[in-house]
Formats: structure tokens, C-alpha cells, sequence
């Protein structure tokens, strides 16, 4: 496999993989910085500085960074999440150093302006409240603040329109000055891309990032809890769940292996108890969101609202009856073909690629190789999936969210008390076994 690694002086790294069949390539500049670097008071500034780095630079405006982009055919973007920003872009072969001059451009000579800053400002608030149109994320923010409380990981990426009205330009500089350095920073490429090429260019065009010593992780605090959005919808969006555990933990491929069992997909416990046999709803899946040192391992449905406790019951009587009995021998292997499948389309995907690779170094300080990482997937046995599945059972506390009407928080207050005393008598009986 042709990954290659280098160091830049001032500590960016530069990986690739060169897939010299394709005509595209699919390159970007990862940054080990989002939300949750965030303070609560500043709640959605790394977003909002995402925004703003597209505003213009001391070279271009910000109509010349999209033409310049556009005019070799290619494609310009950025994303934020809870712990990376991502500035990246899919262009011809020909046009990689273009892409790389562009995000250069933007990562180390933005013009931050007040006008700007205003109306950035603007489309963020209206961004925000779009998401309050969209029930499934309202009742995801909802469970993600439950489970964990009072700190950045359960604080909304995108902010609120009280935390971003306060942000200032000096705001956006300090935490650019502090989390933008090379040490946390990343280039990496994919497709038909040189790696020799791709550090020359990262050298003329990123060599100007500062060095410095990046930030230490304040470790998360899982609470859970149960709540109700005062919201109204058509229907009850429930998510339910327990705290996971980190990408970087051994158990990570038997978590994967869990998910899919319980809803990963058509033929997952929760698709067949819930859609096929019973006709309940029509979308329900579970989830692992993964972070550094921790995780949040749960299932989302959307139903009709005299059904949403029974919908919620299944949820958690399925995870039960895994950390109960187990997962079979052909469940296994099914989703140990599905997530073996899933790591080998990811090298057929440029951009997949990209963030994989970037992803590994930013948090693995090294490219993982696809043969152990299968192989790692081939060795997750029973055993392993019934020991997790008990773990994140007895480790701690429920997180429930309802997003639906006020019309049935009765009920929704008893399935609290019925529920809480199944997983109290669930622990105790795993305890005393």
C-alpha cells in the first residue's frame, strides 16, 4: 500500500496514499480542534471560525477562493465536529496544487472583518434554528446534553444564538492563535496524488502555520439522565442509550459488532422487533458515536406518540437480552462481513480515504494498516461482544430523550420510573452472577 508519512519543521504532518489509476484526488487539512476545545461561554466558535475562513484572505476574496476552485472543476468545503475541523477539497489530478494553495491561503491569511463577522453571524443563527425545525436533531443535541452535562461534549457544535451573538473577532483569532498549529494539523491526500509533490506544496503553502503545544483533553463525564423536549412534533423521536467507550479502546470492533447486531441494519434485532414483526415505525437504527476517552452507544425511532414507550422498551429490552445471553455465531459473522466490507470500500472512496488517513494520524499518530485492522475485526470473539454488552449496561446510567408532545410525558414519566427499576434489577442480578 503506498501511504507515506512526513514532518514538516513546523510539526504539520503530510500523509498520502497514492492511487495512481484514478484521475482525481480528494486532499484537505484535518485539525485536531472543534468543539469540544470550546468554553461554554464560546459554545460554537470553532463552527463559526469554519465559517469565516472562507470569508476572504489578505490575497482573495472570498467570490475569488470559490471561483479559483470551481474554475479547475473542483470542490471547496470544510466541516466542524466535536474534536476536528476539516478544510478540505476533491479536485482533477492536475489541480492539486491549486486546492493546496487555496486552503493555505485561508488557514494562515484570513482577513477577519466586522461587516463579515455580522453577517456570518446571521446565517449561523438561521442554521441553528434550522436545526430546531429538525426533530431528529433536536432529540440527538437533547440526549447528547443528558449524557453528558455541563461540559463541551454535550454542548450543540453549531453553539446557541446566546453563545454565538457574544463571539468577537478577537475570539476568533485567540482560539485560531491556540488550537491552528502544526503539531495539530494534518494535509492529507488521496487518489492520483505525489507524496513528494504534496509536501513541496504543503512546505511553500502551510510551512507559515506557528509550532506550539497542543491542549490537553479534559476528560468527559458520562451522567445520563431523562428528559423531554417541550417541542412539538408529528411524532415521538426517541433516543435511548448508554455512555460507549473511545476509538482508541481494545474493545472498539466488538462495539461496532454490537451496533450493527442491535441496528445496524435490515436484518438487526431492533429493524426486525420494531418494523417487521410489529409494524411500530418506520426508521429506527441504534448508534456508537465514538470520541477520544469515551463514547455513547444508544438507538433512535420515530413513532407515533401512544407508541413511544413501547418503541423506548424494546430499545433497552433488546440490549438486555444481548448483555443477558449474547449475540449468536451467525450474528457475528454477519457483521463482521458488513464491517470488514465497510473498511474495504473506504480505499475506494478518495475522500473517505482522506479523513481516514488524516483521522488516524491526528488521534493514532500513525496510518493504521487495512490487513490489521481487518485482521482486528476477524478476532472479536462472543465472549467479547457479551462482556461489552454487560459493561456498558452496569457502568452507568440510562439516557433517554423524547421529542414529541407535551400530550404524553405522563406516560413518558411512568415508563422513567418502570424502566429505571429494570436496569437497577438488571445490574443487580449481573452483579450477583
Amino acid at each position: 500500500m503506498s501511504v507515506r508519512v512526513s514532518v514538516l519543521d513546523n510539526g504539520l504532518r503530510v500523509v498520502s496514499h497514492k492511487m495512481a489509476h484514478l484521475e482525481t484526488a480528494s486532499l484537505g487539512v484535518w485539525i485536531k480542534a472543534g468543539a469540544r476545545d470550546e468554553s461554554a461561554g464560546q459554545n460554537g466558535i470553532a463552527h463559526f471560525l469554519e465559517h469565516m475562513a472562507f470569508k476572504g484572505t489578505t490575497t482573495r476574496s472570498a467570490y475569488d477562493i470559490v471561483e479559483q476552485i470551481e474554475t479547475v472543476g473542483g470542490d471547496l468545503n470544510a466541516a466542524t465536529g466535536l474534536d476536528q475541523t476539516s478544510y478540505y477539497a476533491m479536485v482533477l489530478k492536475d489541480a492539486v496544487g491549486v486546492a493546496v494553495e487555496l486552503i493555505g491561503d485561508i488557514l494562515i491569511n484570513p482577513v477577519f472583518t466586522q461587516d463579515e463577522l455580522v453577517k456570518e453571524r446571521h446565517v449561523i443563527e438561521q442554521e441553528i434554528l434550522a436545526s430546531k425545525e429538525q426533530a431528529e436533531d433536536v432529540v440527538f443535541d437533547l440526549a447528547q446534553t443528558l449524557a453528558f452535562p455541563d461540559q463541551p461534549v454535550g454542548r450543540p457544535v453549531m453553539g446557541s444564538e446566546d453563545s454565538v451573538g457574544s463571539i468577537t473577532l478577537d475570539d476568533l483569532r485567540a482560539f485560531m492563535k491556540t488550537h491552528y498549529i502544526g503539531p495539530q494539523m494534518v494535509l492529507s491526500g488521496a487518489g492520483c496524488v505525489d507524496h513528494d509533490e504534496l509536501c513541496d506544496l504543503a512546505d511553500k503553502h502551510l510551512s507559515a502555520l506557528p509550532k506550539g503545544d497542543g491542549q490537553l483533553l479534559v476528560p468527559a463525564h458520562y451522567a445520563g439522565g431523562v428528559a423531554v423536549s417541550p417541542q412539538n412534533f408529528d411524532q415521538a423521536h426517541v433516543l435511548a442509550g448508554f455512555e460507549g467507550i473511545g476509538f482508541a479502546s481494545d474493545d472498539i470492533y466488538a462495539a461496532q459488532i454490537l451496533n450493527y447486531t442491535l441496528g445496524g441494519g435490515m436484518s438487526s434485532r431492533l429493524f426486525q422487533e420494531v418494523r417487521e414483526k410489529r409494524g411500530l415505525a418506520y426508521q429506527v437504527y441504534s448508534f456508537h458515536s465514538t470520541f477520544e476517552d469515551t463514547g455513547f452507544f444508544g438507538a433512535y425511532s420515530a413513532t407515533d406518540l401512544m407508541h413511544s414507550v413501547d418503541v423506548t422498551d424494546l430499545m433497552f429490552s433488546e440490549v438486555y437480552k444481548i448483555a443477558d445471553s449474547g449475540i449468536t455465531a451467525k450474528e457475528l459473522e454477519r457483521a463482521k462481513a458488513q464491517l470488514k466490507s465497510g473498511l474495504a470500500m473506504a480505499l475506494e472512496s478518495t475522500s473517505g480515504r482522506a479523513e481516514q488517513l488524516a483521522r488516524q494520524i491526528l488521534f493514532f499518530d500513525k496510518p493504521l494498516e487495512t490487513a490489521d485492522l481487518l485482521n482486528e475485526v476477524s478476532c472479536v470473539s462472543l465472549e467479547d461482544c457479551l462482556q461489552l454488552a454487560q459493561n456498558l449496561v452496569t457502568n452507568g446510567a440510562m439516557t433517554v430523550a423524547l421529542a414529541g408532545t407535551d400530550q404524553n410525558i405522563g406516560d413518558f414519566d411512568r415508563f422513567k420510573s418502570l424502566n429505571a427499576s429494570k436496569l437497577t434489577s438488571f445490574q443487580d442480578n449481573l452483579s450477583a452472577n
